[in-house]
C-alpha cells in the first residue's frame, strides 16, 4: 500500500510542476487541484491510522476514510462519517482548509482566466479602433492639404490674372 501511495505521489508532484511556459493560472489550477489529490489521499490514511481502536470510531477502513475526505474537501459533509478522537479532528482541519483552498484557487484561477480573454479581446478591439482613427485622421489630413494647395492656386491664378 505505501509503495503504490508513493510512486502516486511522485506522479502527481510532476503533474504539480507542469510543463514549462504554462500559464499561471494554469499551474495554480493544477497544483491546488494535485495538493488537494495528495491531502485527500494521505489525510484518509492517517484518519484511518487516528481513529483505528477508538470507541465509537466509523473511520475504520481506507475506502470509508477516503470518501469521508472527499466529502469533507468539497464541503458537503452528510454527517454520515465523522472522526471521534482528535487527531482525527486535526487531520479533518487539515482536509477542510485544503478543500476550500484548492477551490478558492481554482475559481480564482478561471475567473483571472476568463477576465485575461475579455482583455485580450477589447484590446483587439481597441487596436483596431485607433487604426481605423489613424487612417481616418490620415484621409483627413490629406483632404485638407489638398484643399488647401487648390486655394493657394487659386489665390495665386487670382493675383497675377486681370489686375496685375
Amino acid at each position: 500500500m505505501l509503495r503504490m501511495l508513493s510512486g502516486l505521489l511522485a506522479r502527481l508532484v510532476k503533474l504539480l510542476l507542469g510543463r514549462p511556459g504554462s500559464s499561471l493560472h494554469l499551474k495554480a489550477s493544477r497544483a491546488a487541484t494535485v495538493l488537494l489529490v495528495i491531502v485527500i489521499l494521505a489525510g484518509s490514511y492517517v484518519a484511518v491510522l487516528a481513529e483505528r481502536g477508538a470507541p465509537g470510531a466509523q473511520l475504520t477502513t481506507y475506502p470509508r476514510a477516503l470518501w469521508w475526505s472527499v466529502e469533507t474537501a468539497t464541503t458537503v459533509g452528510y454527517g454520515d462519517l465523522y472522526p471521534v478522537t482528535l487527531w482525527g479532528r486535526l487531520v479533518a482541519v487539515v482536509v477542510m482548509v485544503a478543500g476550500i483552498t484548492s477551490f478558492g484557487l481554482v475559481t480564482a484561477a478561471l475567473a483571472t482566466w476568463f477576465v485575461g480573454r475579455e482583455q485580450e479581446r477589447q484590446g483587439h478591439f481597441v487596436r483596431h479602433t485607433e487604426k481605423a482613427a489613424e487612417e481616418a485622421y490620415a484621409q483627413a489630413t490629406r483632404a485638407l492639404h489638398e484643399r488647401f494647395d487648390r486655394l493657394e492656386r487659386m489665390l495665386g491664378d487670382n493675383r497675377g490674372g486681370p489686375s496685375a
